[in-house]
């Protein structure tokens, strides 16, 4: 009897940009480490480093005032998250300079080469909750209830870092001197944003209100929960959601409107 060829898949656009971003992402990831013998503790020790420097400054050389016992734990529930954010951001800004070639002969969808570097990231950001953990138990930081909140954190991460790089990839093709730019913003952005310190810590100075519209403030207010509950701060959280939407609807309509300039540009 005549045998019939399988059926191939039909996949759906969704389905076929799901598959492109996984594909990209883990093009990323092995490149990034495959000539690296560490590998993967080089996406934890940066930030362990600085965790590290900070905890000695604030609690062996100065009165530390601010943030919550156990305060290597305090500083590692921001840290951890704004390496993600800082480097998903840094590597936005050379998005389509890197691989204008491979960008201009494909014909998917190009936000990918902007999310990929998000979940690139964010995939890494993951792989270092264990070692967020293995702290907490060796310095006996409880985990309260409040836990069940970090996912909705890595979300709302998630959403305002895409929005921003959907808006920084395109802009800095037009305007090269932004690269620079966004690293001198994002240094800035590390002491104004809540790492080093808590929200409840600016209550004093008055200006934990305005401290709030930093998105990253009620993002990170949100990781702390699980450890410090007395951290998380609802109203901080709300403009973080609000703000990251707006963001991400922003990002897509500038991206829309540059993308065909960029390809002519890159």
């Amino acid at each position: 009897m005549p045998t019939t060829a399988p059926a191939r898949p039909i996949w759906s656009p969704v389905d076929r940009y799901r598959h492109s971003l996984w594909l990209l992402t883990v093009r990323d990831l092995r490149v990034r480490y495959s000539t690296s013998v560490l590998g993967y503790f080089w996406s934890i020790l940066d930030p362990l480093v600085m965790a590290a420097i900070y905890w000695f400054v604030f609690t062996q050389v100065f009165d530390r005032t601010v943030g919550q016992q156990p305060y290597i734990v305090f500083l590692l529930t921001a840290l951890l998250p704004w390496m993600w954010f800082n480097g998903a951001i840094g590597d936005c800004t050379r998005a389509f300079l890197r691989e204008a070639r491979l960008i201009r002969s494909t014909k998917i969808p190009r936000t990918i080469w902007v999310n990929r570097l998000v979940l690139s990231k964010g995939i890494e950001f993951l792989a270092s909750i264990p070692v967020l953990a293995l702290f907490a138990i060796l310095f006996g930081a409880p985990l309260y209830w409040e836990a069940v909140f970090f996912p909705l954190a890595i979300v709302i991460q998630f959403v305002l870092t895409i929005g921003l790089g959907l808006i920084i990839a395109p802009l800095v093709v037009f305007f090269r001197d932004l690269e620079r730019a966004i690293k001198l913003i994002l240094r800035f952005l590390f002491y104004a944003s809540p790492i080093i310190y808590g929200l409840p810590d600016l209550r004093d100075l008055g200006l934990e209100q305005l401290a709030a519209f930093n998105p990253l403030a009620g993002i990170f207010s949100l990781y702390r929960g699980a450890f410090f509950p007395d951290q998380l701060d609802w109203f901080a959280v709300v403009v973080s959601a609000a703000m990251s939407l707006v963001i991400l609807g922003l990002g897509m309509l500038v991206f829309r409107r540059t993308e065909r300039s960029v390809l002519k540009e890159i």
